[in-house]
């Protein structure tokens, strides 16, 4: 099961004893700064968790699924994210 902004929202809550409304509010905010941050072509680097990265790639062949016509894609902008060796360590010790 995938953890859900309502999921976060209900962990500050009961953690930090915020009210719905304010957990709500610090949760969108902080997404809006992530957005915000990435929109603008920086990387955002959360210590101990990791780091996301906005990278170019460039242009390239590919195929239409529908019809199988090759066709060229334009470059374009993606965002990775890479795990801080923190994180890395965390999710190999519970395997």
């Amino acid at each position: 099961m995938a953890l859900t902004k309502t999921n976060i929202v209900d962990h500050i809550q009961e953690r930090i004893g915020y009210s719905r409304k304010r957990s709500s509010a610090l949760v969108e905010n902080l997404i809006e700064i992530i957005k915000h941050t990435i929109g603008t072509g920086e990387d955002v680097l959360v210590s101990g968790f990791g780091k996301f990265c906005v990278k170019e790639k460039g242009a390239r062949k590919g195929r239409n699924p529908a019809t199988g016509d090759n066709m060229m894609l334009d470059h374009r902008k993606v965002v990775t994210f890479k795990c801080s060796s923190v994180l890395r360590d965390k999710i190999n010790s519970n395997a």
